[in-house]
């Protein structure tokens, strides 16, 4: 009977713990800024762009959807284009002043020369290595598309030509991303290393990733340095002065096993980091301290993608249809758009 007794506390013990280490003690932000914007689909969201006018973008997603906006971000309408399939999916969109362009699977471009009025569609190739899941543009008739094999292309005459820019292949990637000086940083497939490229490289560079999580997601911050997320919550940056070495790692929720899925810088030292069951944190000071968007807990979405387009115009984006739009100073846009 004793030893019965024994093991029942043993067990309510156990549970005490396991209960206390899902607990956050992570501080709340003094308010929240982010207001939930209602989309007209229920299609999988997955890239934001603006033209040079910043009231003026497009949303895109699964099921060809093209959602369009005139009012900064606040209402969306849905764009109709003839596309031959009703299933194409769009990864990617990206704009230079009125020039913009909208990627696709399997292998569709469209292209705009005034600020979406009219599009294009540019056949790519069937034999490119590994399927198109990235646009970048660059300037007039200038354009880098990006493969989920590693392969990076260029155009300089409005799509009609492309450019290989690496050789070979980097192997399958799990995501990739482009710095503002034309870097890139691809993470495999498995999370098990990571691969960079730099203009004038023939061939991506491979680096082992320096600890035993597996990578989620890398990216650059706006003076070059590197950021990463990695498995059970952990982040961590790259000396600014040396790519090569990392600094410490860092886990702002290590009582959550929540996955951070996407950061972004929104001004040099305001980060924002987006992650499974609506999990915001937000860090004022470079990444050295943390704190978390408990308002936004309660959106019943994963949060993959944030955008800043200026420190004032962001948005995050999640699965179900989910946006949100970042109003500074405005602690009850979350709750109106809510209600």
């Amino acid at each position: 009977m004793s030893i019965m007794k024994n093991w029942q506390k043993i067990f309510a013990l156990l549970m005490v713990v396991f209960l206390c280490m899902g607990c956050s003690n992570v501080p709340s932000t003094s308010y929240n800024p982010w207001a939930v914007i209602s989309v007209p689909t229920e299609s999988k969201l997955l890239d934001i762009a603006f033209t040079d006018n910043p009231q003026h973008g497009f949303l895109v997603g699964s099921n060809a959807t093209i959602l369009e906006t005139h009012d900064g971000g606040d209402t969306w309408e849905p764009l109709r284009l003839s596309l031959d399939d009703a299933r194409t999916r769009f990864d990617s969109v990206s704009f230079a002043g009125q020039e913009g362009w909208i990627l696709g699977e399997p292998s569709l471009l469209l292209h705009t020369t005034d600020e979406g009025g009219s599009w294009s569609s540019i056949t790519l190739s069937s034999k490119l290595p590994g399927s198109p899941i990235a646009i970048y543009a660059l300037g007039e008739n200038t354009a880098e598309m990006a493969t989920d094999l590693g392969a990076i292309y260029k155009t300089e005459d409005g799509g009609k030509n492309w450019k290989a820019q690496v050789e070979g292949a980097v192997g399958v990637v799990r995501n990739m991303q482009r710095s503002s000086d034309g870097k890139y940083v691809a993470v495999s497939a498995k999370g098990s290393f990571y691969s960079t490229w730099e203009p004038g490289q023939t061939t991506w560079t491979p680096h082992n990733r320096n600890n035993s999580r597996r990578l989620e997601n890398m990216g650059f911050a706006e003076n070059g340095q590197l950021w990463l997320l990695a498995r059970g919550g952990q982040v961590q940056f790259s000396d600014p002065e040396n790519p090569e070495n990392w600094q410490d790692p860092q886990n702002p929720e290590l009582a959550t096993s929540w996955g951070l899925l996407d950061l972004a810088y929104r001004t040099a030292n305001d980060i924002w980091i987006g992650g499974g069951s609506g999990n915001l944190l937000h860090s004022a000071d470079g990444g050295q301290t943390w704190e978390k968007d408990r308002d936004v807990e309660g959106v019943a979405a994963n949060l993959y993608k944030i955008v800043f387009l200026s420190p004032e115009q962001g948005f995050v984006i999640g699965d179900r249809g989910i946006l949100l739009k970042y109003q500074p100073n405005i602690s009850e846009s979350f709750s109106q758009a809510a209600a």
